[in-house]
């Protein structure tokens, strides 16, 4: 019995530590010495259609809209469309306003979620390429070029940018979410050169108009939508030099809950295209996303089992899960510590890391239980404070 605890105990201890830290080795050791491109780059000019997706952005709808019609593309060859999701704040009256620079508004009456509203616009759509965008999303000039040179490569299916963040030095919560993003930029860069990025960014990422398919309302698309695109043959690659700026949620609990609801709606997406974890359908790609996306999701419980099963290892004796159990109730104490002080932006690093890391495992051990019960979220009110988005 002793030794059946102890095996499953270091299994659920090496799982985080090999998503965490072995998944990025392996894939540095496999793309080494390979070229920093390994697909066809070339300049060239598709029609292009560009989304963006609201729901109560009279914020920054103005800004975006601006963004847009400034960027470095040649007009004639770029469609700007607007879908609102049955926006009540005048959103829909900005938007109108630029009806004469050639921006086009759809609406989406009732408010059904970002993805029926992309359903929508994409039956609207004859572009070569379509990109999508939140309104938030701020494009540097060159954004467009940028992603559409790779689909020099007929191979390459779609496109991801980098998003970055204006504001990842302005507190506590921001400055982790941006470490983390940091380090998710550098997975995906690898991903990239080895087969695949594994999924979209909402914010910045185009694929080839006819590759599209219609989703289920439920779907998540900046992830359901790549993946289906992969089990079509083609591959995804990351361009670092197609940015766009956007501000993290400031805040833990806004943060958190956009982790719950990512978790929640991208594992019911991953089953819906579960060719995608069949190497012998798509390769190596299906190791990627199994150790980026479902084992990182699965995280939460793999911890609880081994924190479990070293507290009773370390009540038999075992000095090393004694140490362990030690470290887990440190890290513990320090994200209680941070969940009872009120000003947690304000909080020093040896505090808001431990706090951050415990959080966003329990709310997405939530999101995954949501799941596992069918309930999915389909609107959500946005990270973003005082507005909401789908």
């Amino acid at each position: 019995m002793n030794t059946l605890l102890l095996l499953i105990t270091l299994i659920c201890l090496f799982i985080p530590v090999y998503v965490y830290a072995g998944y990025p080795l392996v894939l540095w050791l496999l793309t080494l010495g390979r070229d920093k491109v390994t697909h066809r780059v070339a300049e060239t000019r598709p029609s292009v259609a560009l989304i963006i997706s609201c729901y109560n952005e009279a914020a920054v709808i103005r800004d975006k809209l601006e963004n847009a019609l400034a960027l470095d593309y040649p007009r004639d060859r770029l469609r700007i469309l607007v879908v609102s999701d049955g926006s009540d704040d005048g959103t829909d009256d900005i938007v109108k306003q630029y009806a004469e620079s050639g921006v086009e508004l759809i609406r989406q009456e009732g408010r059904l979620g970002k993805t029926m509203g992309l359903n929508l616009a994409m039956e609207q759509v004859d572009a070569d390429v379509t990109v999508f965008s939140d309104a938030n999303a701020m494009y540097a000039p060159d954004a467009i070029h940028k992603l559409v040179r790779n689909f020099a490569d007929e191979h390459v299916g779609y496109v991801v940018g980098a998003a970055l963040y204006t504001d990842g030095d302005s507190g506590a919560s921001a400055k982790n979410e941006n470490l983390y993003w940091r380090y998710e930029l550098a997975i995906k860069s690898m991903e990239s050169r080895l087969h695949s990025v594994v999924g979209g960014d909402g914010a910045i990422y185009a694929i080839r108009s006819h590759l599209w398919q219609p989703l289920e309302q439920k779907d998540i698309n900046d992830f359901v939508n790549p993946l289906q695109i992969i089990a079509k043959g083609y591959r995804g690659v990351f361009e670092p030099e197609a940015k766009c700026f956007e501000e993290t949620a400031g805040d833990f609990g806004r943060e958190i809950a956009r982790k719950e609801r990512i978790v929640n709606r991208s594992i019911r997406g991953l089953m819906r295209v579960k060719t995608t974890m069949n190497p012998a359908k798509v390769g190596i790609f299906a190791w990627q996303v199994i150790s980026h996306k479902l084992l990182r999701w699965l995280i939460p419980l793999f911890l609880a089992i081994a924190v479990t099963g070293s507290a009773l290892l370390a009540m038999l004796g075992y000095g090393f899960f004694q140490l362990i159990t030690f470290g887990a109730l440190a890290i513990l104490l320090l994200a209680w510590l941070g969940h009872r002080t009120s000003d947690k932006n304000e909080l020093p690093e040896w505090i808001s890391v431990p706090y951050y890391f415990v959080m966003v495992n329990l709310y997405s051990l939530k999101g995954i239980l949501r799941a596992m019960r069918g309930e999915t979220q389909v609107t959500w009110c946005s990270a973003r404070p005082e507005r909401e988005q789908h």
